[in-house]
């Protein structure tokens, strides 16, 4: 179900049809959905394009709930649409600081030590 979730919300962010500035002027990605086991509220993980402006499209995305919950409604079949909220997606973050710590010097010691 989160994934359905997803591909809405996505498609409704890139196709422009939530007038907002912020979410006009800004590509927004929806890395993931988890929605509850009764599909009573939905957790949305963004990320915007860049990693730029998070907070300010967080918050328009939060001013844009009821209208993002009406559509995803009209297009979703199931008995109850999900409340959502919405967070800033931090594993791209992770990942490039879990990259980094790879790509370090002390690390690249450690591995020609072990290879000896």
């Amino acid at each position: 179900m989160g994934e359905l979730i997803r591909h809405v919300l996505s498609e409704l962010l890139a196709r422009g049809d939530v007038h907002d500035p912020v979410l006009e002027s800004t590509i927004v990605t929806v890395t993931e959905v988890r929605a509850s086991n009764d599909l009573r509220n939905a957790s949305v993980a963004i990320e915007p394009l860049g990693g730029e402006g998070e907070q300010e499209v967080l918050e328009a995305l939060r001013r844009n709930r009821k209208y993002l919950r009406g559509e995803l409604g009209k297009r979703m079949t199931t008995k109850f649409t999900p409340d959502l909220t919405f967070e800033i997606d931090k594993s791209f973050a992770e990942g490039a600081r879990i990259d980094g710590i790879l790509r370090s010097a002390d690390v690249a010691r450690d591995i020609e030590e072990d290879e000896k």
